[in-house]
């Protein structure tokens, strides 16, 4: 009885744990100056788009050498996995964010960076607030809801 107990509440746990990392995001980013995005896991299949070095992907799929990944408009594409970087980045998709020396609206600006340009994620700070740097080695804090990839 008490091995069948044990076996259940493996199994639960089991659950669980795929329940919550299914809901974690996975985010990558590109690490080639360019790589090309497919309607399929092959390089015969059609390419349909070219994304630039730093370009944020969510991963859906993993398969060995191919990643399926959602870009910030909601397209589903494969990429060759050597093509992505575990870096963290997100693309800026309202018309500018500003970035504060502190996460609170009535900080400073410290940069703003306008619609698409890409920002390393450096850590999810709280209340809607990202610290995120700039390739040109600004730092600061910007809206979440001002971007996409965290």
């Amino acid at each position: 009885m008490g091995r069948a107990i044990f076996f259940i509440l493996l199994a639960v746990l089991g659950a669980n744990a795929v329940v919550v990392s299914a809901n974690a995001a996975d985010f990558r980013s590109v690490q080639d100056n360019a790589a090309v995005l497919y309607d399929a896991p092959s390089r015969q299949a059609t390419p349909l788009f070219v994304v630039s070095r730093s370009y944020p992907l969510e991963v859906i799929v993993n398969l060995e050498a191919w990643v399926k990944v959602r870009d910030h408009a909601g397209a589903l594409t494969w990429i060759e996995r050597k093509a992505l970087s575990d870096k963290r980045m997100v693309l800026v998709t309202a018309p500018s964010a500003e970035a504060r020396q502190r996460p609170e609206d009535a900080a400073p600006a410290v940069f703003s960076a306008a619609q698409n340009v890409t920002l390393e994620l450096v850590e999810i700070a709280p209340n809607g607030w990202l610290r995120v740097r700039h390739s040109d080695g600004a730092s600061g804090f910007v809206r979440a809801a001002s971007v996409w990839g965290d």
